[in-house]
């Protein structure tokens, strides 16, 4: 699963130090000392980015830091889902995707990973929501995740209409960030179950051709042996 982890929400703590600034040199003190956290939870996340293909245990720790510094550090918190989800612990990473979207309800990095999360848990229908609202943030850098895994979960709930467009909207994103292979192999899926046979073959025939010997291409020949006389 592709993680964006880039930029960090700005609370409204700043706005209060403005604020109570004028009460007494302990209040703007504490602010100070808000600002430092900031920091350096910004720095454990890093920490945490850094660490996160060698060495996942590591990583979670330092999320966990920057979290503990800064409750609003939205990348933080998406670090530690990643690392939930990749461990399995589905609840637990729903929690943590939850609260950084409550943080940058426009975060659509976060709204992708969540519906995912929701479908592992085999809560279908609640994450065709979750993938619709990241594709409503037009600064969104790859959509193409959010509108294949739209597609698989429409075509779950019995929408295949729905599935065929968000899947071929998917396969405009260049470059793609699902692998060629796979998005045309659940394309091709749709086209043969919505009867579209002539389509079927073509998208189906593309994907033996770009993963001959892979999983993707195995599949699509099985669905091929059943459209052909």
């Amino acid at each position: 699963m592709t993680t964006s982890l880039s930029r960090t929400a700005a609370g409204r703590r700043s706005s209060y130090c403005a604020a109570v600034a004028v009460i007494g040199l302990g209040l703007v003190t504490g602010c100070a000392t808000s600002e430092e956290s900031k920091q350096k939870s910004k720095g454990y996340y890093q920490e945490g980015l850094a660490s996160l293909d060698r060495d996942r245990q590591k990583a979670y720790v330092s999320f966990q830091k920057a979290v503990q510094l800064n409750p609003d550090n939205k990348e933080a918190r998406y670090g530690l889902g990643h690392i939930l989800a990749v461990q399995g612990k589905f609840a637990q990473a729903e929690q943590e995707f939850r609260a950084a979207i409550k943080i940058d309800e426009e975060y659509s990095e976060a709204h992708t990973y969540l519906g995912q999360v929701l479908i592992s848990q085999d809560r279908w229908a609640e994450a065709i929501p979750e993938f619709r609202k990241a594709l409503t943030n037009p600064l969104y850098s790859t959509p193409d995740l959010a509108r294949f895994h739209l597609g698989r979960a429409l075509a779950h709930e019995g929408d295949l209409q729905g599935a065929m467009e968000a899947l071929e909207d998917a396969l405009t994103v260049n470059p793609p960030n699902v692998p060629p292979a796979q998005s045309n192999l659940e394309l091709g899926r749709i086209y043969y179950k919505m009867g579209f046979d002539r389509r079927a073959v073509e998208t189906l025939t593309k994907v033996t051709l770009i993963d001959k010997n892979g999983e993707y291409g195995t599949a699509a020949k099985e669905i091929l042996a059943r459209l052909k006389p």
